[in-house]
């Protein structure tokens, strides 16, 4: 009997397990800034200046660096701020800035804004893949929208200089 137990909680475990690592959402903004990369990648990585333009992304604590931590404060459409640690995994200046974070099998994060040198300027992508269960239970039609409107921010700001 117990043997059972264990062994269908086992399998339970399992299978959510794999449900919470096949669970995927895929976000994806890209714009076309008049501003080479390095001008943007100021602005980008400015994070003390992100209450000032960043409608989305309301303020990060922390600096950018490789390996770094930095608690980003994101609104959603609502007005409320959701707090989110994440580990900065890439950065390559003027080219790409990966942040990762979350918790596994519950809920993950790989948020990625790459800079690509283009004719006119530079575009400018945001491109995130979140992971886990909660996926299920959570209504994230406001993401891409709200990282639509950052880029558009971005864009503002950089061509404002």
């Amino acid at each position: 009997m117990l043997a059972n137990i264990l062994t269908y909680g086992a399998i339970a475990v399992a299978l959510a397990a794999a449900v919470g690592a096949l669970t995927t959402k895929t976000f994806h903004v890209e714009t076309v800034i008049a501003a080479p990369a390095e001008q943007i990648w100021d602005v980008l990585t400015d994070t003390a200046a992100y209450p000032d333009w960043n409608p989305t992304f309301v303020e990060v604590q922390g600096a950018y660096a490789q390996g770094g931590k930095v608690l980003n404060k994101v609104q959603d459409p609502s007005g409320s701020v959701l707090e989110m640690t994440a580990t900065v995994a890439t950065l390559v200046p003027a080219r790409e800035l990966r942040q990762k974070g979350g918790v596994p099998l519950v809920i993950t994060f790989d948020h990625r804004w790459i800079l690509e040198p283009v004719e006119g300027g530079t575009k400018v992508t945001q491109h995130e893949v979140d992971r886990g269960l909660y996926l299920w239970f959570w209504n994230s039609d406001w993401i891409e929208p709200a990282y639509a409107k950052t880029s558009a921010a971005l864009k503002a700001r950089v061509e404002a200089q």
